[in-house]
């Protein structure tokens, strides 16, 4: 930290910086070396307990990062104060990096597209999910914006451990797209190849027309009769486990 006065720096860095809400946020984005060049706590005993507990790998980070502060101006930096009482600022990835890591050929692991997303929360289960799978990552199509603060905390902070990026589907990464329809092939008979894009449709009207047409293939989960869907997340575990079940690398990329 540059400024000895934890307030003053985060005044400094809110604007361009993300919100990192929460313990296990900041412990996923300095496991993912994420750039923090502020850290303040409410507790930082207790922070620093948890640290040694569920993250003795980045407890020197923590212990040179967290300033600690009075509950009330803790409170005042973030719009809903996390039980860990730990929030942190971290500088985005460049968008130039992110695209490049899309791009990147041979891929190793699929990349999720949510198309037209709607719900900031599905959007960071997601992406933890593809960071926990090893994805290469996940775009998003139409308005959410996936570096939302919202989706952000819903990512406990493993937007820093994948590329995360908004893209038009003309734009998509190359690689066979399979997107997830009921009317598709059923994925159980299906190999899922590790360049593929896994695309899914929003929450509400599914995959829009312009995706649908650039699919290679539609597939389709197993599910029982009369039951209308899977919530996002769950078909993006599903899809991936899959995936991972023939060879994928959740443990490597």
């Amino acid at each position: 930290m540059t400024d000895p006065d934890p307030l003053v720096a985060w005044r400094r860095y809110a604007d361009p910086c993300v919100l990192l809400d929460g313990f296990h946020a900041l412990k996923h984005a300095l496991r993912f070396g994420a750039e923090v060049p502020v850290a303040v706590t409410a507790d930082r005993t207790a922070a620093l307990a948890l640290a040694d507990e569920l993250a003795p790998d980045v407890r020197d980070a923590m212990d040179a990062l967290l300033a600690e502060v009075e509950r009330e101006a803790y409170a005042s930096l973030v719009p809903r104060p996390h039980p860990t009482a730990v929030a942190a600022l971290a500088v985005r990835p460049s968008r130039e990096d992110g695209l490049r890591a899309l791009a990147r050929t041979p891929r190793r692991a699929p990349v999720v597209v949510l198309d037209q997303p709607r719900n900031l929360g599905n959007a960071g289960a997601v992406i933890r999910l593809a960071a926990g799978f090893g994805a290469t990552g996940v775009v998003t199509t139409g308005t959410l914006d996936p570096w939302h603060p919202t989706v952000v905390r819903g990512g406990a902070g493993l937007h820093f451990a994948t590329a995360v990026e908004r893209l038009e589907v003309a734009e998509l990464p190359d690689g066979p797209l399979f997107a997830l329809d009921p009317e598709g092939e059923d994925i159980r008979g299906l190999k899922l190849p590790d360049d593929a894009l896994l695309a899914f449709g929003s929450e509400r009207s599914g995959l829009s027309s312009e995706l649908r047409a650039r699919a290679d293939h539609l597939v389709a989960l197993p599910m029982r009769p009369q039951v209308s869907s899977y919530n996002l997340a769950t078909s993006v575990a599903m899809t991936l486990y899959h995936w991972s079940a023939d060879g994928g690398a959740v443990q490597g990329i």
